[in-house]
C-alpha cells in the first residue's frame, strides 16, 4: 500500500505526521544505539534497509492508494528490535518517496500516513507476535521460526492492509464494499508472500549468521534443559 499525494485530504495527510513524529522521537531516544556501534552489524542494519528498498520498489495495484507490495517488516524487526525496524524503514520509505518525487510521480505529502500503515503497524504487530511467542509458546526453535517469523510476517502484513483500507474507508475515498472484495482478499494472499519472505530470511540468518538476529537467543531455544526431578 502506497498512498499518493492528493488522495487524501489535508486533515488526514499532515495530521498523521503529529503521532508519527511522536514515534519517531521515542525510537531515536530509546534505540539500542550500542547494537550498531559494531560495524558488522551496522553493514547488515544499512544492508537491510538497501534490500528493503528494492523490495519496496516492486508495487502492483489498479487503484490509487491500492498497491501491494512485500513489506520484511517482520525479519527487521526480529533482527534489530522495533526502535531500529521503525527507524530503518522509515529510511526505506524516505529513499522510495525520494525516488518517486524524483520521476514526477508522487511527493511527500502522504510520507507520514505511508508510514503508519508501513512501517509503524506491521513493527508493532510484529514486536507483539514476539511476545506472544515468548510468553506462551514452548522455548523451541521451531516455534521461533513459524510463530514468530512465518506467522508473524503474515499477519503484520494482513494487519497493514487492513489498517490502510480502514484509512480509506474512514477518510470517504473508498467504500467497504470495493475493499472488502477488490483489496483486502490479495492482502491475506500476500500474507502468504510476506510469512515466506520473512521465515525463510530468519531462518537462513539463524542458521549460518546467528548474530544478525538480535531476538534469537540460543540459551533458550537450542541449549535449555529440562530441570531434574
Amino acid at each position: 500500500m502506497n498512498f499518493t499525494d492528493g488522495l487524501f485530504g489535508d486533515f488526514w495527510a499532515y495530521g498523521a505526521f503529529f503521532p508519527y513524529v511522536l514515534l519517531l522521537l521515542w525510537a531515536v531516544r530509546t534505540a539500542p544505539w550500542q547494537r550498531l556501534a559494531d560495524n558488522d552489524q551496522m553493514h547488515v542494519w544499512m544492508g537491510a534497509i538497501v534490500v528493503l528498498a528494492l523490495f519496496w520498489s516492486l508495487k502492483a495495484g489498479a487503484k490509487p492508494g491500492l498497491h501491494l507490495h512485500l513489506l520484511g517488516a517482520t525479519a527487521f524487526t526480529l533482527m534489530f528490535g522495533r526502535q531500529l525496524a521503525l527507524l530503518g524503514l522509515s529510511v526505506v520509505l524516505a529513499a522510495v518517496t525520494l525516488n518517486a518525487g524524483l520521476k514526477g510521480i508522487d511527493g511527500w505529502q502522504a510520507f507520514a500516513l505511508n508510514a503508519l500503515a508501513l512501517v509503524v503497524v506491521p513493527v508493532f504487530v510484529a514486536h507483539l507476535m514476539l511476545r506472544f511467542v515468548e510468553r506462551f509458546l514452548p522455548p523451541n526453535i521451531f516455534v521461533y521460526f513459524f510463530g514468530a517469523a512465518f506467522f508473524g510476517g503474515a499477519v503484520a502484513a494482513v494487519s497493514s492492509g487492513v489498517f490502510s483500507g480502514l484509512l480509506l474507508w474512514g477518510a470517504g475515498i473508498y467504500g467497504i464494499d470495493l475493499l472488502m472484495s477488490d483489496y483486502l482478499p490479495f492482502y491475506v494472499l500476500l500474507g502468504f508472500a510476506e510469512a515466506w519472505l520473512n521465515g525463510a530470511a530468519i531462518t537462513l540468518m539463524v542458521v549460518y549468521a546467528p548474530r544478525w538476529v538480535g531476538s534469537f537467543d540460543d540459551r533458550r531455544y537450542l541449549w535449555q534443559k529440562k530441570e531434574p526431578r
